[in-house]
């Protein structure tokens, strides 16, 4: 049997352990977790999606049908300041080019931003996993039978976001400081089939609500897309990733 000094050494032991398991989970529960993939967040009536992806974020504003104005560009984390590079505002095109520090942090699910006009509290919908999740441009076409390569000349840039559930397209030009369009919503790709469901359209309020379906797969790295456009003409196109923003 143990004696008193014995079972007092033992306490002191378990005791250390238990401290040091105590310490390294506050530890681990501190860490930034990933800010990757896509989050909500209701203000009154108006619904703000905010896509972070392969240094991508997109941000945009709706209520209801009517599309409000979205903003977006480069980005990285530094501790826990989100730090952004504006390549388009639909609203604002006088921020195109800034450079904005934006502090946040985590509580479970829940990323919070500091703006301007106080603390802003998104819920995580997607963790930014999936096979097509990443920051596309398109690269190809067919045209004749064939595929055509495209070569994107001048500053005019589109990309195409995808979480893991979300997806938004923009069409842009930053040296000029101008904003084309852009729409989103969510997707889903399972068995070949690519199915997007539209929830924001700048060019057109009346497309909100409508899906449209593709074929879809991934050969060699790219993405191949095809089936009948929003206007009906069809389609064959390839869609290679980015990579990652510098």
């Amino acid at each position: 049997m143990l004696n008193v000094i014995e079972i007092e050494i033992m306490k002191t032991f378990l005791f250390s352990i238990l401290a040091l398991t105590i310490t390294f989970s506050n530890l681990k529960a501190q860490t930034p977790a990933q800010v990757e993939g896509a989050w909500t967040f209701n203000e009154d009536e108006k619904l703000h999606y905010i896509f972070f992806q392969d240094g991508f974020y997109f941000h945009t504003i709706q209520q209801g049908n009517q599309f409000i104005g979205s903003d977006g560009g480069n980005y990285e984390v530094n501790n826990k300041v989100i730090s952004t590079r504006v390549l388009f505002n639909s609203m604002d095109s006088t921020k195109i080019g800034n450079a904005i520090d934006v502090p946040f942090s985590f509580t479970g699910n829940q990323l919070s931003i500091s703006v301007s006009q106080g603390q802003v509290n998104f819920q995580r919908v997607d963790e930014g996993q999936a096979p097509l999740a990443g920051v596309w441009r398109i690269t190809g076409r067919m045209q004749d039978g064939k595929i055509t390569p495209i070569h994107q000349t001048g500053s005019r840039q589109t990309y195409k976001l995808l979480t893991g559930s979300k997806f938004q397209w923009v069409a842009m030009d930053p040296e000029k400081k101008q904003f084309s369009g852009t729409g989103g919503g969510s997707y889903t790709f399972k068995d070949g089939k690519y199915t997007e469901h539209i929830e924001f359209f700048s060019r057109d309020n009346s497309r909100v609500g409508a899906s449209l379906n593709f074929d879809g797969k991934l050969e060699n790295g790219d993405w191949h897309h095809s089936g009948l456009s929003s206007k009906g003409a069809k389609i064959y196109e390839i869609w290679s990733r980015i990579g990652k923003a510098n």
